[in-house]
């Protein structure tokens, strides 16, 4: 199965010399050493918003040659708990195919898991992250998760099924957790907001984010998929994290009564 894209031309560009010439922007002058991680947290919206933010994240990283993608499921159609193990994805820069082998692995790590096109064929959330894999990571292979559930004790289930799996692998599988933060409140309430929930992800600590984007009503969609990934990390041995990048859409456009947060985690 080849999934077509959804957002080329929307969210990133559809030539893939322009595309090409955003993501090295983007991903361009950080002369520091790698840094190794278990899992990361960067945003999905337009790359005029967030793309700055998604890079200073991937060009920090020592980027393996598989991965493991969480995302929301942004619309109510398909599985809660929806995974592809099967085919390739379209981006202007060609296919980023799926790792098959490690798809089958988690399924039978994580029987809440279902195979479902459904769920995945209209989202962006992992999508926007594939231009970027496919120039820092050439030849890489991802597995992509799509979660559309909120209950707590499922995210558990699938972090601890996903630190098992990538345990088991002879090389490294970097989680990459895709979420953007508070949205369309001012930029003043959106800020305050996003660092509740940053200081619970700095800390590790995926309940606390858990109850905290609840209690504080925080809209941040992919608040799942990062207490998966937390759930994963810790069970991995993760003992730090670090903000890399924090912005909102306001600090682009700046227009401050309605804006989204995008922050970029890194988790050692």
């Amino acid at each position: 199965m080849i999934r077509e894209p959804v957002v080329s031309g929307r969210f990133y560009p559809a030539d893939a010399r322009e595309l090409s010439k955003q993501v090295e922007g983007f991903a361009a002058g950080n002369g520091a050493e790698k840094i190794t991680a278990r899992g990361c947290i960067v945003p999905h919206a337009g790359y005029m918003y967030s793309g700055h933010v998604a890079g200073a994240v991937y060009k920090a990283l020592r980027m393996p040659r598989r991965f493991i993608l969480l995302g929301p499921r942004h619309y109510p159609r398909g599985e809660a708990l929806a995974i592809l193990s099967e085919g390739a994805w379209l981006t202007p820069f060609g296919e980023a195919k799926i790792d098959s082998a490690l798809a089958m692995e988690l399924k039978r790590a994580c029987l809440l898991l279902r195979e479902d096109a459904i769920a995945h064929r209209s989202e962006h959330a992992l999508e926007v992250q594939l231009p970027f894999l496919q120039r820092l990571a050439p030849g890489f292979t991802f597995v992509p998760v799509a979660l559309g559930t909120d209950r707590f004790a499922a995210l558990d289930e699938l972090g601890r099924a996903v630190s098992e799996v990538v345990a088991a692998q002879a090389e490294p599988v970097l989680v990459v957790a895709s979420s953007d933060m508070n949205h369309y409140e001012r930029d003043d309430i959106t800020r305050v907001k996003d660092r509740k929930a940053i200081d619970r992800i700095l800390a590790l600590d995926a309940r606390g984010l858990y109850d905290t984007v609840r209690r504080e009503g925080i809209t941040m969609c992919g608040f799942g998929p990062a207490v998966a990934l937390l759930t994963a990390a810790r069970e991995l041995g993760a003992t730090r994290a670090e903000l890399v990048s924090y912005a909102t859409s306001g600090d682009i456009t700046g227009e401050r009564d309605e804006v989204v947060g995008y922050a970029g985690i890194i988790i050692q």
